[in-house]
């Protein structure tokens, strides 16, 4: 069993007993009200700034992709049971969340030709900086989920909604290629059944450890598997070309 599995045991079985969270829980208010916040603002100014060239590049290139807007703005829980809206670069057609459910399957049809780039390369999650700025989300915290999962939240899993969300967690590292776990039939089914409750107990585990430097090993983590990942896409083009 790894490390990840016996702290997942560990936190489920704390959940079922419902015992008092108090006694193993205590929040970092100063760290998460005063230092991360200011450290994300910095940080996400910074390179808002640098990436706003770019961003108006992808913004033109997903006008002439499909027909639609530039961003997607799905609506999220977030800190302290607050709703807001995500921002995403679209990477699906037009009304894609009146057409099929909210996970996203393997080969998933409602996704465009720039949109399987965008997602591959988690260049779409970067108009996220925007919702760091606002003071809605970090770079590092539970990723923001559904309201429809947010409000079955029970005994420990309501400790997460007392972080602001995040770009990437535990949660992101470990399922970085979500849409390959939950494959191309009942996306939604199968991350019900056999995900979101793993996801959850990756959420707790971050918010029960959760100090700079743990945040600082999920940051650079996170931009080394995306990085690897670009890397794979690009050789397997390369790949079939040569083929």
């Amino acid at each position: 069993m790894s490390i990840d599995n016996q702290h997942l045991y560990k936190t489920e079985n704390l959940a079922k007993n419902n015992q008092n969270i108090n006694k193993i829980y205590k929040p970092r208010k100063i760290y998460n009200v005063f230092w991360k916040r200011s450290i994300d603002f910095i940080l996400a100014s910074v390179l808002t700034t640098i990436a706003f060239p770019f961003f108006l590049i992808f913004a033109v290139l997903i006008k002439f992709d499909s027909k639609g807007p530039v961003f997607y703005r799905g609506l999220r829980t977030g800190y302290h049971g607050k709703k807001f809206r995500i921002y995403k670069f679209r990477s699906m057609i037009i009304n894609a969340d009146r057409l099929g459910g909210g996970t996203t399957a393997l080969n998933d049809s409602r996704i465009t030709y720039l949109g399987k780039f965008l997602r591959k390369t988690k260049i779409d999650e970067t108009p996220q900086l925007i919702n760091i700025l606002l003071g809605e989300m970090s770079f590092v915290g539970p990723r923001p989920e559904l309201p429809m999962y947010t409000d079955k939240y029970q005994n420990l899993e309501k400790i997460i909604l007392d972080v602001r969300p995040g770009i990437t967690d535990f949660s992101s590292l470990h399922f970085i290629n979500l849409d390959e776990i939950v494959g191309e039939f009942n996306a939604d089914v199968i991350f019900e059944n056999l995900v979101l409750n793993q996801k959850n107990q990756l959420r707790v585990k971050y918010v029960l450890e959760q100090n700079i430097l743990v945040d600082l090993k999920i940051f650079f983590l996170t931009i080394i598997k995306v990085l690897n990942k670009g890397f794979l896409l690009i050789f397997k083009k390369n790949n079939r070309k040569a083929k």
